[in-house]
């Protein structure tokens, strides 16, 4: 690849200045609780737009209230929500961003729920977490539905693609997990089933030129988990049913066993080089990749498409353009807001 992380990036109807994405990350901000952004969720997304990013990808954003990891997370269970996700999403694209939002549902995950919902009774591992009820089929079938109404909202609120998290062991995960997906029914016996049903049903919600990602965890840590050639087998059947791009992370299915997460940077972009090369499909490549220099290689060396930056941009929301100075890009071409460029 000859590309450059300040390179354009097309795919589909989404058209972006550059390839840094926000990774999504959970502000718990929620103070009335009631899922719908407030003042603090405009500042904070709006603040990284003004600040250069190519693509924001809103929180984790659950179907339904206790699919939320706390009862102070993003919801978008009800038509009541669009409007402020509207305003949140102008207020990026003012500012030359484009926003995705991670749908998503934290099952057996879900802290604040009086009985969390999963595919098997197998509670997570911690002192916060009750034990959960397994769905019955007929649930699991008006579950796609849930995920397919938060779509059509969010796509009614202007966002440019959509995001379904199926990693981390939140619901989708634990559906194609063989940890956590004990069923005998057929969402047990095909364990992409619930994902795939998922992604028909959202697409239908979904402009045509509008991409779908997925995040995934390309392995897990837990002793019996699963790795990368089962994600990929999944990977495959969600890509027949309609993904467009995928976003490679890993773990989050509980404790780490005798395989340990890296935690330096770039650990899980051999990951997404992986599903880039097997798949033909683009990836976004995630995890410590806060440092220009390195995020820039992982892009020029072909390694994925996108480069999603989290704590870095917790840090600063002026990363993307910070970066960009930092890569040589000249002052006219890093997106500094007219109002900030005498600080430059």
């Amino acid at each position: 690849m000859s590309e450059k992380l300040f390179s354009p990036y097309q795919f589909k109807g989404l058209q972006l200045n550059n390839r840094v994405v926000m990774a999504p990350m959970c502000q718990y901000s929620v103070t009335a609780k009631d899922g719908i952004p407030n003042d603090w969720h405009q500042v904070h997304y709006v603040s990284r737009a003004v600040g250069g990013t190519g693509l924001i990808v809103i929180e984790m954003t659950d179907v339904e209230p206790d699919g939320r990891i706390t009862d102070n997370d993003l919801g978008i269970w009800s038509d009541e929500h669009i409007p402020a996700f509207a305003k949140l999403v102008d207020g990026m694209h003012a500012h030359g961003s484009k926003v995705a939002i991670q749908i998503a549902h934290a099952g057996r995950k879900a802290e604040d729920a009086e009985q969390p919902v999963a595919p098997s009774v197998v509670t997570f591992p911690g002192e916060d977490f009750r034990e959960p009820r397994a769905l019955t089929t007929e649930e699991v079938e008006a579950m796609v539905q849930k995920f397919a109404d938060g779509v059509r909202r969010a796509v009614q609120a202007g966002v440019d693609a959509i995001e379904l998290h199926g990693a981390h062991g939140y619901l989708i995960h634990q559906f194609h997990s063989k940890l956590m997906n004990h069923r005998e029914d057929v969402y047990g016996q095909d364990l992409a089933r619930f994902g795939v049903e998922i992604i028909r049903a959202v697409k239908k919600e979904m402009p045509e030129d509008m991409p779908l990602i997925m995040r995934i965890s390309a392995v897990e840590y837990a002793d019996g988990g699963y790795d990368i050639e089962h994600t990929l087998d999944m990977a495959r059947a969600y890509q027949a049913a309609g993904v467009d791009i995928f976003h490679i992370s890993s773990g989050g299915e509980g404790p780490a066993g005798q395989r340990k997460p890296g935690n330096y940077p770039g650990y899980q972009v051999p990951f997404a080089r992986r599903f880039r090369e097997e798949l033909n499909i683009p990836v976004i490549a995630v995890g410590l990749l806060d440092d220009p220099a390195l995020a820039q290689a992982v892009i020029g060396n072909g390694d994925a498409d996108l480069v999603a930056v989290g704590r870095g941009m917790l840090r600063d929301p002026y990363w993307a353009n910070h970066a960009a100075l930092e890569l040589g890009v000249s002052k006219d071409k890093a997106a500094i807001a007219e109002q900030y460029s005498r600080g430059y």
